[in-house]
């Protein structure tokens, strides 16, 4: 097998893409807009090309054309950094609260986020003495409507949005508990957004109960779910006020100041009888 240099840049297998990645490191380098003249030249490419290919990542908002004949790094970019840059700060805030909690209930603790209509899980603290058959990977994701942390996020939809949601992804099930209709998703959207917590009642996995509390940032928006996993016969209630106050820890550090009384002050005795 051939050894790969680390000193020598890797180019993309797909020209195109080799030309593209070209065309933004040149439109980065200045903080104006460029003529098409200019990019072409100073990377190579046939006027035609670039153009071509400009117009592309143009509709993909990669790219602005403040005016004709002129780009410049367009605001998509931003967007994707910023998520990027959030996931990484959550992630920070986290780990360490996240292990500590881990410590305290010995059952894995999972970190996701909402991207579109799945979370994606960016964090985890867990070990093989949980006796979870099933821990979700970093970079796992999941149905919305499936999931305790996603249920926080759609929580936060109007009703419109939620009936979008139920219409484009048919609220697929994977389990006989799982919710696939409406009404039913609606009253658990109703408690999530209530109380503030959410839970997973076999509904992803069988076998599998989960609970989660939100991370918010500093500018009170829901960025994260923090959520405890366990064997259904295993989940203890009494593990709900250690999740809030993690989930709590974190949103300080992200920079979170409650100003009222939050879904978090929610009691262990008032939690149980959200249990379906």
């Amino acid at each position: 097998m051939k050894k790969i240099d680390p000193s020598i840049p890797v180019k993309p297998s797909v020209q195109v893409l080799e030309r593209m990645f070209t065309l933004i490191d040149v439109l980065a380098s200045r903080e104006e807009a460029i003529s098409l003249k200019e990019i072409s030249e100073k990377t190579g490419l046939h006027p035609s090309t670039t153009h071509r290919i400009l117009n592309d990542l143009t509709i993909g908002r990669f790219v602005d054309r403040p005016e004709s004949g002129s780009y410049r790094l367009g605001m998509r970019l931003l967007e994707l950094g910023n998520l990027v840059k959030a996931r990484l700060s959550v992630r920070d805030a986290a780990l360490t609260p996240m292990r500590n909690l881990h410590k305290l209930i010995q059952q894995p603790v999972n970190l996701s986020m909402r991207q579109g209509d799945e979370i994606v899980y960016v964090e985890r603290a867990y070990s093989e003495r949980s006796g979870m058959q099933v821990v979700r990977a970093i970079g796992g994701r999941a149905p919305l409507h499936l999931t305790s942390t996603g249920k926080l996020f759609l929580a936060l939809d109007d009703p419109q949005r939620v009936r979008a949601y139920a219409t484009r992804t048919g609220l697929s099930g994977q389990t006989r508990n799982s919710i696939t209709q409406l009404p039913i998703l609606e009253r658990e959207l109703a408690k999530a957004r209530q109380y503030g917590i959410a839970r997973d009642n076999e509904e992803l996995e069988l076998g599998v109960r989960c609970m989660a509390a939100g991370v918010y940032d500093d500018q009170g928006k829901l960025v994260a779910g923090l959520s405890i996993s366990a064997p259904a016969d295993r989940l203890d209630e009494g593990w709900l006020s250690k999740l809030q106050a993690t989930a709590s820890e974190i949103s300080v550090a992200l920079g979170y100041v409650a100003t009222t009384e939050t879904p978090s002050d929610l009691t262990t005795s008032t939690a149980r009888s959200l249990v379906r």
